[in-house]
């Protein structure tokens, strides 16, 4: 997975060259509201417009579930990448995808052209991965360009089914930099290297803890998920976020990590509150000593400080899910402090995408870390050591 053929090892002169991007962007009443995706594209797609290809774009938005919806259209991405490549990107605008319009279109294309196909999922077959729809999107090119980390997890059309209809498949710069940094973090880490979890439950990333338990030197557990290994040892939750299913579980990964000398961090300390909301009454507490009727939201002081430690001399750190309920000021010390320390140290710093990427931009540290994946469900089944569909499919080198 980690020696795959990129945009760099092809020539794609005088080439019809179909890219699949992640376009999956926020619009409200039409207007894209968070451009990061279409900006990420842009190296990938200026490097093939310089190069003289025939640029052919392709993207699901949302979830039309196989309809086409006129409100996930791709039309607005189209005019804003219009305005961000200072050229024209023409849109196909065929409910079937490839239909008339997009036919037509490609054969009028010249070198350097750019144009954009309606939102992939518009067709029920995309997320079947089905051969029809695989071969119509294969007809219309010569090259097939994958640079959509987000989808790498899922095999579809439009970024696995395709590259059996067509002779040359290659990765995009988006989806170089996530396997040299995700893939390179797992699999050859410099040492020491430290991963931070957190996020609500523990159900969601147990393949993940298993897995780095083999790789990591030290492992911070925060978040929701804490409160399942502190009921584990005996400590009293409140009505904190708890899985009871997972409660052995979480003593075999203590174990694991005792086994393996691993360093597992637990939080010692929690800011809890008697509601779960921004403004309600708010202490402090030991970890394992929460009330009834107060929750755990977030780490506390105490923790903050272990948690830092622990990263200041790591050469390598990999962060997945928030320390507490970040998005309500008062229980976002926890996520901060962790960003803060990220930022400080002198590691290689990746953050897997979702929650932990929206927190670290939100709290204005973006520009501090090393790497943000694009892709939340996709980085995560890359710590987990699974092979991702839409990575495999790519030529080797």
């Amino acid at each position: 997975m980690l020696n795959k053929k990129s945009v760099d090892d092809i020539n794609v002169k005088g080439k019809k060259v179909l890219v699949r991007c992640d376009f999956n962007v926020p619009l409200q009443d039409g207007k894209i509201t968070d451009e990061n995706r279409l900006v990420a594209a842009l190296p990938t797609i200026k490097k093939l417009i310089a190069d003289g290809g025939k640029i052919i774009l392709c993207s699901h938005l949302g979830k039309p579930k196989g309809e086409p919806k006129p409100e996930l259209s791709l039309a607005p991405v189209a005019k804003r990448l219009s305005e961000l490549l200072g050229q024209e990107v023409k849109f196909a605008a065929d409910p079937e995808v490839v239909g008339p319009n997009a036919k037509a279109a490609v054969a009028e294309m010249k070198d350097g052209d750019v144009i954009l196909l309606e939102n992939t999922r518009y067709r029920a077959e995309e997320t079947k991965n089905g051969d029809e729809f695989s071969k119509e999107l294969a007809s219309l090119c010569d090259v097939f360009v994958n640079d959509a980390f987000g989808t790498a997890h899922r095999a579809h059309c439009s970024n696995v089914g395709v590259t059996k209809y067509v002779d040359t498949a290659v990765v995009g710069y988006l989806m170089q930099k996530e396997i040299d940094f995700l893939g390179n973090a797992v699999n050859n880490p410099e040492r020491p290297f430290v991963a931070i979890l957190g996020g609500a439950k523990v159900s969601s990333k147990i393949s993940v803890i298993n897995n780095l338990l083999d790789k990591v030197d030290t492992l911070i557990i925060g978040g929701g998920m804490s409160y399942t290994f502190s009921k584990a040892l005996g400590g009293h939750i409140g009505k904190s976020l708890c899985e009871d299913d997972y409660l052995q579980y979480a003593l075999d990964m203590m174990k694991k990590a005792e086994d393996k000398g691993v360093k597992l961090l637990l939080p010692v300390d929690n800011r809890i509150g008697d509601d779960f909301s921004n403004d309600c009454n708010i202490q402090v507490v030991k970890r394992g000593e929460i009330p009834d009727g107060w929750e755990g939201m977030d780490i506390g002081p105490e923790t903050e400080k272990i948690f830092s430690d622990a990263v200041k001399d790591a050469k390598t750190v990999v962060w997945n899910g928030p320390m507490g309920c970040f998005e309500m000021p008062n229980f976002a010390h926890g996520t901060e402090a962790v960003a803060k320390a990220l930022a400080d140290t002198d590691a290689t710093t990746i953050i897997g995408g979702g929650d932990s990427a929206a927190a670290v931009n939100i709290l204005g540290y973006g520009d501090k870390m090393t790497h943000i994946s694009t892709g939340g469900g996709a980085s995560l089944e890359f710590l987990e050591g699974k092979e991702l569909p839409g990575v495999a499919a790519a030529n080797d080198k």
